[in-house]
């Protein structure tokens, strides 16, 4: 792993501590961000092999539950070109018009293993409108042999310090993973959700924004559902 990918690793680590608890921020622009009420997050000093195949429930104690500060998300998803599986460089403005799923992992972190099946299955699921796409802040290597390993299909984008560079677009300038950038068919930025995400996170989140692409609800509600729902959640068994 390279220093740039472990820069800062260490200083998150010790912030972490005092960042715990379940709660839900919204950011300077009003996006919900989520830290999972059963969901874990990693950082390359706490690099675990795990199975995909394996399920999406983390065992106890298998990764430190991290939650950020309130951070500022931008309004829109900003462009950015990363290289593909097969090296080409590859704009996310490839997906315009529909409504993304935007996945940035690692190979080494643990938990963003286990949340593949639940990607892939929402890749085949989520309709037309939607795509799931993977942002891997990792060598292409590992990147590329994991992919082929577990199946993924769903497209890839890979990157070190540029797909580092699109995260801290995205807000998050510290290297934790997994986290999950939902948005609409506009391209505006509805739910960050941080750490791995389960099947009742998703459908919630996802149901909101089909609301939103349809045009029944407004932005600021559709946040505000999300981080109502997601509240919810805490107290309820994640599945």
């Amino acid at each position: 792993m390279k220093p740039s990918v472990r820069a800062g690793a260490a200083v998150l680590a010790a912030l972490l501590a005092g960042w715990a608890g379940e709660r839900v921020y919204s950011g300077l622009s009003g996006a919900t961000i989520a830290a999972p009420p059963r969901g874990s997050a990693a950082t390359p000093a706490q690099s675990q092999p795990a199975n995909p195949a394996g399920g999406s429930e983390a065992p106890p104690g298998d990764a430190q539950s991290a939650y950020l500060p309130p951070i500022k998300i931008p309004e829109r998803l900003p462009s950015f070109t990363l290289a593909d599986r097969s090296g080409k460089p590859t704009s996310i403005e490839n997906w315009h018009g529909k409504s993304l799923i935007l996945n940035f992992w690692a190979t080494w972190c643990a938990p963003c293993r286990r949340e593949v099946p639940l990607l892939s299955e929402l890749s085949a699921s989520a309709g037309p409108n939607f795509a799931v796409i993977g942002v891997a802040v990792d060598h292409r290597d590992d990147v590329v042999a994991f992919a082929d390993r577990f199946h993924i299909r769903y497209p890839l984008l890979i990157g070190e310090q540029d797909a580092l560079d699109a995260a801290s677009a995205l807000g998050v300038d510290s290297p934790l993973f997994p986290f999950t950038v939902f948005t609409d068919r506009r391209g505006e930025v509805v739910a960050v959700f941080v750490g791995e995400l389960h099947r009742s996170q998703a459908d919630l989140i996802l149901a909101v924004v089909r609301a939103l692409d349809a045009d029944q609800v407004t932005l600021n509600l559709a946040r505000r559902q999300i981080s109502d729902g997601l509240r919810s959640q805490t107290k309820e068994p994640q599945s």
